[in-house]
């Protein structure tokens, strides 16, 4: 009973410092933005709670000075097409590679692997002038077809489902006269919503928070992302942290909604995918 009261002790331990390391940094970027550019001015520590609590002056800046209306809706188009178009391939290529049989059919899946292994950034110089060529660049298309064609995880996500499926199902819709994207369509696809939900929800993160991508092959200011709109702070408002922290608040919220709230999906969808 003692270790296993001591084991206990420090699981919970553990999870508070994992917590405490965790909420910190977000705790003081709260404190900051409702700060006034004097409290900011004078110090007095990270965590020292601001005059007005209800300052909300330091949003407003950020959020029209910042851009950040147009930002929103740069980012909602990238990231509905991206996530979408990621969805679509992955699980066709998913039900492909586990349904048919043809030649090179392992090579294609080693294939995968060791793209899934290769830097992005060994490969940028190559990426970027095949982008240029096709006429994509500064233009919000560019960041869109780089992320539905180099999501290598989301088509093994969708791979563990497809295998976890019965063949029977595609067999039996078959006698019923069902060619292969009927059966993806009505079978296979409505059978993978936790599978999508886990690449959604991953993707979608990943897409939302992404700078590099934006920064690179969007330069325009006009087709600033959130990411891109917050680096650009650094500008005018390079000593003002009480806006900068404000933007950031901004940008962080809207994931953590939707995280806290989808959580339990990507952890069933993970798991469900190992297990099975």
């Amino acid at each position: 009973m003692t270790r296993r009261a001591v084991a206990r002790t420090l699981v919970y331990l553990s999870l508070i410092i994992a917590a405490l390391v965790v909420l910190l940094p977000l705790g003081v970027v709260f404190l900051t933005s409702l700060k006034t550019p004097e409290e900011t001015a004078r110090g007095g520590g990270a965590l020292t709670l601001p005059h007005d609590l209800f300052n909300l002056h330091n949003y407003v800046t950020a959020f029209q000075d910042g851009q950040m209306l147009a930002a929103f809706g740069n980012t909602a188009f990238i990231l509905v097409v991206s996530v979408g178009g990621t969805v679509v391939i992955g699980s066709m290529t998913a039900y492909a590679i586990d349904r048919f049989t043809f030649r090179f059919r392992k090579l294609v899946l080693a294939l995968f692997l060791v793209a899934a292994l290769v830097p992005g950034v060994t490969t940028q110089v190559a990426t970027f002038q095949i982008v240029h060529s096709f006429g994509l660049f500064d233009t919000r298309w560019a960041p869109i077809a780089l992320y539905m064609g180099t999501d290598i995880v989301s088509i093994y996500i969708f791979l563990q489902f497809v295998r976890s499926i019965p063949t029977s199902l595609d067999e039996a819709a078959r006698l019923d006269g069902a060619n292969a994207f009927t059966i993806y369509r009505k079978i296979i696809f409505p059978l993978l919503k936790p599978a999508i939900a886990t690449v959604v929800i991953v993707k979608g993160i990943a897409v939302y928070n992404d700078f590099y991508i934006p920064f690179l092959y969007m330069p325009s200011q006009d087709l600033g992302v959130i990411s891109t709109s917050l680096f650009r702070f650094k500008g005018p408002y390079a000593a003002h942290w009480e806006t900068i922290s404000a933007g950031a608040v901004l940008v962080i919220l809207p994931t953590l909604i939707v995280f806290l709230c989808l959580q339990r999906y990507v952890y069933n969808g993970f798991t469900r995918g190992a297990t099975r």
